[in-house]
């Protein structure tokens, strides 16, 4: 069994609202971080992952990000990169504090962009012994670049130039008003952004997984701190502890998660869910289930005891 908690914790001053999963009789047990896709929530995929690793035998913690969900912060709809790795850093501080961890024993699993968040955060932060990614992006070379990497350059150009006009006129006294990520049907998605864009659609804004605090637009400052921010640029001071990416087939943003791989120097792997999408892995069968088996498995391997065991990973591609 295994309970759920409602819990909170600080950072950077912002308080995040988090679900904390126990496993029954859970003493100084391994731990796992889960942050969830851009604009998600915690009682979304970061959520289901959390609880089935924690049927596992894990603690884990899953839990919105700052200015975003039920947790604090303002402008609300803020996606700020440095932010979002604090967020992660904070929730292993989090866990290092509870009586049911080992603070010696505590990974990582990064969904979506917390996937590409999660890379800088452990490469800086030596208390998350194992890095778990399911569906990793960078969330700024997506706005820069488009899922596929083949955006036109004026595209983002042009919400540079909404940015800049948002905090004049926030400058100004005025309303800058919001950066709207979802269009209005399933078929205006498509047209915009392929089936990426329309599986994104389906998952975010209809009963699927509609939920009401899971952010349907961004301050418009997002676009300008997502800019020049890249996730990948440290990856290797990850260094030799082990790093699992978890990509579906079918996902047309996995050249992302590639890249991040080529850069990493010590044990990786990359594990290819036959037959899904990137968003397929957010919450539909069986895809999720492969990936909780070889996430659960990897965790278990490389947070058995304190320190960091390599494992049988290898440099597969």
């Amino acid at each position: 069994m295994v309970t759920k908690l409602d819990v909170t914790f600080d950072s950077a001053g912002i308080e995040i609202a988090a679900h904390l999963y126990v496993p029954d009789g859970a003493t100084a047990a391994p731990a796992i971080v889960v942050g969830h896709p851009g604009t998600g929530v915690k009682e979304q995929a970061s959520g289901l992952y959390a609880s089935r690793l924690a049927e596992q035998g894990f603690v884990t913690v899953a839990y919105d990000a700052a200015y975003q969900g039920a947790s604090g912060g303002l402008p609300r709809g803020l996606e700020d990169p440095a932010q979002r790795i604090e967020d992660i850093k904070s929730a292993v501080s989090f866990l290092t504090a509870r009586p049911e961890v080992d603070a010696e024993r505590i990974g990582v699993l990064g969904i979506c962009a917390s996937g590409g968040y999660s890379l800088p955060a452990t490469a800086g932060d030596h208390r998350i012994k194992a890095l778990g990614t399911v569906c990793a992006v960078d969330v700024a070379r997506q706005f820069r670049l488009g899922a596929n990497g083949t955006q036109d350059p004026t595209v983002f150009q042009a919400m540079l130039d909404g940015a800049a006009a948002a905090r004049t006129a926030r400058a100004n006294g005025e309303d800058p008003g919001v950066l709207p990520l979802f269009p209005t049907t399933v078929d205006e998605a498509r047209a915009i952004g392929g089936e990426h864009a329309a599986e994104g659609f389906d998952y975010y804004c209809t009963p699927r997984a509609d939920h009401e605090r899971a952010a349907k637009s961004f301050d418009w400052t997002s676009v300008d701190k997502m800019a020049t921010f890249d996730a990948f640029a440290q990856v290797p001071l990850i260094g030799q502890r082990p790093l699992l990416m978890v990509l579906g087939t079918r996902a047309e943003t996995a050249w992302m998660a590639i890249d991040a791989f080529q850069r990493a120097v010590g044990p990786k792997e990359v594990f290819w869910v036959e037959g899904a999408s990137h968003v397929d892995l957010y919450d539909r069968e069986p895809y999720v289930g492969a990936a909780v088996d070889r996430l659960g498995a990897f965790f278990a391997q490389n947070l058995a005891s304190p320190g960091i065991a390599l494992g049988n990973l290898t440099s597969a591609t």
